[in-house]
């Protein structure tokens, strides 16, 4: 392919890349009940990994073979 080929393709690609940042960032700003749901579900992960209990107490389920 000649150079100037791979410059264009370049080109369009990085604006493409650069509307889907801004499409991106205003989408993200217009969600602030989306910043909530985020914080509320991690909260409940971290505290799921918390009431699980430790494994490594466990004795392996199945037997090694090797």
């Amino acid at each position: 392919m000649h150079p100037e080929t791979h410059l264009d393709l370049f080109r369009i690609r990085s604006a493409e890349l650069r509307a889907q940042a801004d499409e991106f960032r205003l989408a993200h700003r217009r969600t602030a009940r989306g910043a909530l749901r985020t914080k509320v579900g991690w909260t409940m992960v971290e505290l799921g990994l918390r009431v699980l209990p430790d494994r490594t107490a466990l004795p392996p389920l199945a037997p090694r073979t090797a």
